[in-house]
């Protein structure tokens, strides 16, 4: 099957403007921006036809540009990432069999997680979207409730059922726990790592669906697929040792650069 990787990255961000460009040091000390990070991760991924970069912006594609990415404008408009690459796929003609959105936040994606990814979805006939979440460890979750504390979304968490199909995702922990636990110890909460694996059909009517309360009040675009009655799986993928962190706030920058230092992320 076709794999279209599509990198949405907008300059105009509510919560961190112009992250797409912050530059984040590795472990070498070398500098590259948080764009860049997220399009070699997905080139390192397996069994990828195309990977672009969907931007409104000019400073964004100049850089893209830069370091060798293929650019795709689209409207600035577009309210999501999810909408940014349904435009971005008919700009370029359609024809992929999956589309998937890898946000240009998580640099430190995995590349086995997009493939896992891809795999779920085509293993899920009945699923238009897939998505993969990470069991949290008593230190992720502990960082989860820390940031909640003071007012930070540290990350997503999802709830999914007995098929792994999508209950609810929420910038709150779920589900609640009261139990304490060690810092290497499985919990159960599971962390949504923001990529998604679409099935064209379902991809292209999404800007169309209404926007629903949920999504609204939460922020998350997947939440739409739920609220108009579409199934989400849920795809549980294996860190393998690696630490995994979104680029979400300003505080976000020295953890990841932290994180590949000890990784040896140059």
């Amino acid at each position: 099957m076709s794999v279209l990787i599509v990198i949405p990255a907008r300059f105009a961000s509510t919560r961190y403007p112009g992250k797409p460009l912050v530059a984040l040091k590795g472990a070498g000390g070398q500098t590259q921006t948080l764009v860049e990070r997220s399009w070699r991760a997905a080139m390192s991924v397996q069994g990828v036809n195309r990977v672009v970069v969907a931007t409104d912006d000019d400073r964004i594609r100049d850089t893209a540009k830069g370091f060798g990415a293929e650019v795709v404008m689209t409207s600035a408009e577009c309210a999501n990432g999810t909408e940014r690459c349904a435009q971005a796929h008919a700009l370029l003609g359609g024809g992929y069999e999956i589309v998937v959105n890898l946000q240009g936040d998580a640099p430190l994606t995995p590349s086995w997680f997009v493939e896992g990814l891809i795999d779920g979805l085509r293993r899920a006939e009945n699923a238009e979207i897939a998505t993969p979440v990470l069991r949290c460890d008593g230190a992720t979750l502990n960082g989860f409730l820390q940031d909640r504390r003071a007012g930070r979304v540290g990350g997503t968490t999802a709830v999914f059922g007995a098929r792994n199909q999508g209950l609810y995702f929420s910038k709150e922990v779920v589900p609640y726990t009261n139990d304490a636990y060690a810092d290497d110890a499985a919990t159960p909460v599971f962390h949504h790592v923001g990529v998604y694996a679409y099935r064209p059909k379902a991809l292209a009517a999404y800007p169309d669906w209404p926007v629903g309360p949920l999504e609204l009040l939460e922020g998350l675009e997947q939440l739409r697929f739920l609220e108009n009655g579409r199934e989400i799986v849920c795809v549980e993928v294996d860190a393998r040792g690696r630490q995994f962190w979104e680029l979400n706030n300003p505080e976000d920058v020295p953890r990841i650069e932290t994180m590949m230092d000890e990784m040896g992320i140059e």
